[in-house]
């Protein structure tokens, strides 16, 4: 999909399709005026006759209107303004994609930005992008015959008024950013007799070829075994598959910056090992690696922008599978920063995979570590699908990430890391067992990650209820590779 930002009147620009709104009770948008002015009042006459009322998100698809150059005519109601927010604002754009996919126009130019949406320029033209690639996205790739690619390749954000240069530079994040969704997507996709931990440090190597930015390096069980990450290597036990750690150090400024550190979970497929997960949807448990795909995604984001960042991947990635080799219930491991697990349940093993990587990031010198997982059930269970969990051991992170969250709209709520709940995880044996018990799942999780992570500035995120869909509509989301790309673009702006 290719994007562009263009000055023109809606009547003299040849396209497959224009779009133009109307707000509810008939009126015309600007762009919608001159398009009706041009078309002698065609416009104006539907809507005297009631076939468009501008009923938010509705839309109706016109051909060959005389006076106007492109194809065809697309209204697309955008109710009353008084209450266009958020949800409503997405509402129409995804609507709007809907009904231009369900044409075989190539190409469209929407006069949407003079309006708003709701919501300034730039936001409708990074929710736009995001809502058009998202539709042009096909998961169907192994299958014998996939569907045909979207016919609509190339959407012009076409403007009365000359468009202000900060429009250029959000369209040019939008389209990175959805990029790097694009990748995450693919890669969460994927099952994990493909997308193994070998699988996925090849990827990062291309991604280090590709981009010269970005250096790749790919340890091994041996060299972990090495720096003494005996919590990670527990995990993989039980897999034939060799585990990987792999790092991706993104340079765009000085050196002398200190760099922000993205820790991805990389469970490539979770059984639970020895503690055997049901086996209902448990082919869902292949997108235990989103965290590991989204700093990937993230990090060709960063790398298409050019942006005047230092950030690191780093991604522990194995499988948690069952076998005589296996971590059992009751053993006790050392991590690589000396403390002792008794592992209680070995499905829990994404804390254990990066309570290591983040011991191991502490050798980057870091100005902030963030650290993304599908964690916990228990995330799902407190915050749906809406929303992906947040917690920070420092007020002024956890803010700033809110406020990355609320411009991309991909939000999180941030969750206590009070210290009342970390004798939860007391164990008899070693220094901490590797669960807290039922009560406050989410949060023990934290509190077991926050016991590696004294050394810096640090946030997690649990994105088990975001990551990806179920049901009719299975797939990933990319997310939060939007949260991630803004939360860096903002400090960017602060140095």
């Amino acid at each position: 999909m290719e994007f562009s930002i263009k000055q023109g009147s809606p009547e003299k620009l040849k396209s497959g399709c224009v779009v133009v709104g109307v707000f509810d009770g008939g009126k015309l948008s600007k762009a919608a005026q001159v398009l009706d002015k041009a078309a002698k009042h065609a416009l104006s006459d539907l809507i005297a006759r009631g076939d468009m009322k501008g009923k938010s998100a509705s839309t109706l698809l016109l051909h060959k209107l005389a006076g106007v150059a492109a194809e065809r005519v697309l209204l697309v109601g955008l109710g009353k303004v008084s209450e266009l927010n958020n949800k409503t604002s997405l509402e129409i754009l995804n609507a709007t994609f809907k009904a231009l996919n369900a044409t075989q126009a190539k190409d469209a130019a929407l006069y949407i930005l003079d309006e708003g949406v709701g919501k300034d320029g730039g936001w409708v033209v990074k929710q736009a992008v995001f809502s058009a690639s998202g539709q042009a996205f096909r998961a169907d790739g192994m299958k014998s015959k996939p569907s045909k690619p979207a016919a609509l390749k190339s959407i012009t954000f076409a403007t009365l008024d000359k468009p202000a240069a900060a429009l250029k530079v959000a369209l040019d994040q939008a389209a990175a950013t959805a990029s790097g969704m694009e990748l995450t997507k693919t890669l969460a996709n994927l099952p994990g007799n493909i997308c193994t931990p070998t699988y996925l440090a090849a990827r990062a190597l291309a991604l280090g070829k590709a981009h010269k930015s970005i250096k790749t390096t790919v340890l091994d069980e041996k060299a972990m075994q090495k720096l003494g990450m005996g919590s990670l290597l527990s995990v993989t036990r039980g897999s034939e598959q060799p585990a990987k750690l792999i790092t991706l150090e993104y340079s765009g400024t000085a050196k002398t910056q200190k760099p922000i550190v993205l820790v991805g979970k990389g469970i490539t497929f979770d059984t639970g090992g020895i503690s055997l997960k049901p086996g209902a949807d448990m082919d869902e448990m292949k997108y235990d690696m989103s965290g590991a795909a989204s700093v990937l995604g993230t990090l060709q984001a960063i790398a298409e922008m050019g942006l005047k960042i230092n950030v690191v991947g780093v991604i522990p990635t194995c499988e948690n599978m069952p076998s005589g080799k296996a971590t059992k219930p009751g053993d006790i491991v050392t991590s690589m920063s000396g403390q002792t697990i008794e592992i209680l349940n070995t499905d829990a093993e994404g804390r254990l995979i990066l309570c290591d990587a983040l011991t191991y990031s502490k050798k980057f010198n870091p100005d902030t570590v963030i650290d993304i997982a599908t964690l916990t059930g228990a995330c799902v269970i407190a915050l749906g699908h809406v929303a992906s969990g947040m917690f920070a051991n420092e007020d002024k992170l956890a803010r700033e990430l809110l406020a990355a969250g609320e411009q991309s709209h991909d939000r999180v709520w941030q969750l206590p890391l009070w210290e009342d709940y970390q004798p939860l995880l007391d164990s008899n044996f070693a220094d901490m067992a590797n669960i807290g018990g039922r009560a406050g799942g989410t949060i023990t999780a934290a509190c077991f990650l926050a016991r590696f992570t004294k050394d810096y500035r640090w946030a997690h995120l649990d994105i088990a209820g975001t990551a990806n869909v179920s049901g009719k509509e299975k797939g990933a989301t990319g997310r939060p590779v939007p949260l991630l790309t803004q939360y860096l673009i903002n400090r960017t702006a602060t140095k």
